[in-house]
Order: C-alpha cells, then structure tokens, then sequence
C-alpha cells in the first residue's frame, strides 16, 4: 500500500480523498492549517492517519512543513489539493506552497496537482507578479494556469516521476458553493486513482486529467519556456530551484 500526503485535507476534496485512500488500505498523512484545526481530522488520525500542520499562506510555515514531511520519510505519493478561491493568498497557497513542497521534499513516484477548468482563462504573464501574497495580483485562473504549467514543468524535468494534474469539476465543497453543478462524489475520485497509482493509466506522466480522462490543457502549459520562466520566477522569490537532479531540501 502507499504512502501519500494530501494537503488541505480538514474538509472538502482532501478529506474526501483521505478517505477514500484509507478505505483502500493505504497509509495517509492529512494536512491542516492550524494545530486548533486538528479536531476536524481527529477521526482520520484514529483510523491511523498521520497529521502536519501549517499555514500554506506564510512561507515560513512552508518551510517548516516540509521539514514535518520530510521528517516522516519518503512519500509514495503527494496530492497537492489545497487552494483558496480569491484574496491575497491564491498566489501563495495555490501556486508557491505545492511549488516548495515539491522542491523541498524527497520526489515521490507520483505527484498530483489540482488544477481546474477555470485555468484556461488564466493569463500566461509574470510580469510584475507578487508572490508573496502582500497584494492581490492575479486571479484564481491565473494560479490554476501557473500550478498546471508547474505539473508539466515538473514532468519535464523529472521524468521518472509519474506527474499529473486534475481538474476535479465544479463540486458543491465550501470552496465551490452550494449551488455547484457537478458531483461532489466524482470531485476526489481522479486524484486518488492517480496517486494509488495500481491502474496503467495511471502510470503515464505531463497530463491533465478529468474525471479520469485526459484532456488538452490551456496550449501555455506545455510551452517550456513559459514553464522555464515560471520557475525562475518561484525560484528567485523562494530561493529554492527544482532542478533535474534531485532537489536540495528546503532550509528553516
């Protein structure tokens, strides 16, 4: 059985997720925002789930959870589920906390971004961008474009990673609002398939999928240099690169 870390995992898609993985049998480790938020996951930890905690929207608190994670061993799988729909944290929390997760911690055989339909009403533009979440400077499709093209930067880079993202649908989670279209039951399906990893389909890497079927992707995601200039840039303001090797780990 894996070993899989999600994050953002108190509520929503991550914790359908969850469990759904240990249902299967697998090894789980949830991911919540602050140690009060450990409650809403105390009946995975009974059923034998592990726990980190921290802040995705303060790169100090990024730091130190990937410390946590690295201090629990290599990983088989990591779903980076967590996002926030609008504010000054979307660039950190959907796009620079899966970027330093990634570079910090050991590669996994399988990683799996959430991306969403919405990506491809993202701008693929860098310029003046703020990363650190001090201003609002783009909008939650821009950061669902930089996370996919993140996922098949990643691909490229490290090929014998089975790297992949998923839009998960529009589905009824706080996040998506009551009144969201698609089926809540179908929403963590694709990424736990993924990141199990037991079906060939799921051994490929570089794709974007939908409930369970590959789709094409905005065309900048696969543009390498667009994905070279995107990790400049998360690398210049994180100081953390991902490189072909294998990355260094993420320092306190």
């Amino acid at each position: 059985m894996a070993k899989i870390l999600i994050t953002g995992s108190s509520d929503g898609l991550g914790r359908g997720a969850a469990e759904a993985l240990l249902d299967d049998g697998h090894s789980v480790v949830v991911h919540v925002r602050t140690e009060a938020r450990l409650v809403a996951v105390d009946d995975l930890l009974e059923r034998g789930a592990e726990a980190v905690v921290g802040d995705l929207a303060h790169t100090d608190q990024m730091r130190d959870l990937v410390r946590q994670a690295n201090e629990l061993g290599r990983f088989d799988a990591v779903i980076h589920n967590a996002g926030v729909l609008d504010g000054s944290s979307v660039l950190p929390v959907n796009v620079v906390a899966p970027y330093l997760l990634t570079a910090g911690m050991e590669p996994p055989d399988r990683l799996v971004y959430l991306s969403s339909g919405m990506h491809r009403g993202g701008r693929p533009d860098l310029q003046g961008i703020e990363w650190s979440g001090a201003r609002a400077s783009r909008s939650y499709s821009d950061s669902k474009l930089f996370v996919t093209t993140l996922m098949a930067a990643v691909a490229r880079l490290w090929p014998e990673v089975s790297t992949h993202a998923v839009d998960p649908g529009w589905v009824p989670t706080r996040m998506g609002g009551a009144g969201a279209p698609d089926d809540l039951r179908l929403g963590h399906l694709t990424q736990v398939w993924l990141a199990a990893g037991s079906a060939p389909e799921a051994q490929g890497t570089g794709q974007y999928w939908y409930h369970q079927k590959v789709r094409e992707p905005h065309p900048s995601v696969h543009d390498h240099r667009f994905q070279d200039a995107l990790l400049s840039s998360l690398s210049e303001h994180t100081g953390v690169s991902i490189r072909p090797e294998q990355p260094a780990a993420v320092s306190n």
